[in-house]
């Protein structure tokens, strides 16, 4: 006898709904090489995740959902997947802001070099920033609280009962400017230290003229520099960490919204 496979309406929007929450997150979302990686991988991983997600799929009424209310769900969960993405890049923008201000002030922006994971010119301590935020991103286990938090709001808030709110704007806005106090705080030490070899190099090209500063500042600060970035990278776990707390918390909120 011959089985015939039914799939009910109802379930087929589930399932898009789900998914286009779970696309959304893999836009911006910092994986290693998933900008670069082809396309149907991404599509892959994203169809992956949601029918990993299955028992905790919504159940929809079929009977009352008309095109205009579907496109307007799809919307609103694609638009706080991106939101969730955007938090977590945020947080890995941070080291990246800190690598680019003390290569520009130390000189390592003469020497650029591609990055094979995002395609742009990149300095030595942009690509060292990069894969250090990359590697804490799953070493302190954010992936897996990301992957819980959505497990969690599809039960809580289904999707079709989402939608964007001017709090999850603000909340994404504050954390945007995060990057930039993320990367100060990090590096303040270093440009401290910096503007001290700078103000040392006048006084000594002041003293007396005949000293090439020009050729001295630049291997001085490069040194210098290498040197106490390799020492502020045993702060940068307890960084991360207390920057991913507020991240999971602004995730939590845009998925509880």
């Amino acid at each position: 006898m011959g089985t015939e496979l039914k799939l009910d309406v109802g379930t087929l929007y589930s399932f898009l709904l789900v998914l286009a929450r779970v696309s959304g997150v893999f836009i911006f979302v910092p994986l290693p090489g998933i900008k670069t990686g082809p396309e149907a991988a991404r599509a892959v991983l994203a169809l992956s995740m949601t029918f990993v997600l299955f028992p905790n799929w919504p159940a929809i009424e079929a009977a009352g959902v008309n095109i205009a209310l579907l496109i307007g769900w799809l919307l609103a969960e694609a638009g706080t997947g991106i939101a969730v993405g955007l938090a977590v890049t945020c947080l890995t923008e941070g080291f990246q802001m800190a690598a680019q201000i003390i290569s520009l002030q130390a000189g390592y922006t003469f020497a650029t070099t591609i990055d094979p994971t995002s395609g742009a010119d990149s300095s030595v301590l942009l690509s060292m920033a990069q894969l250090a935020a990359g590697l804490l991103f799953f070493a302190t286990g954010l992936d897996r609280q990301v992957l819980l938090a959505f497990a969690q709001s599809i039960s809580s808030h289904p999707p079709g009962h989402l939608a964007i709110t001017p709090s999850m704007v603000n909340g994404l806005i504050q954390m945007g400017a995060s990057i930039f106090t993320t990367g100060l705080r990090l590096v303040l030490p270093l440009l401290g230290l910096l503007l001290m070899v700078d103000i040392a190099l006048a006084l000594l090209g002041r003293l007396n003229t005949q000293i090439q500063v020009m050729m001295l500042a630049f291997p001085i600060k490069m040194l210098l520099s290498l040197t106490l970035f390799a020492w502020l990278a045993l702060v940068f776990p307890k960084v991360f960490a207390q920057s991913s707390h507020q991240v999971l918390q602004l995730i939590r909120s845009l998925l509880s919204a």
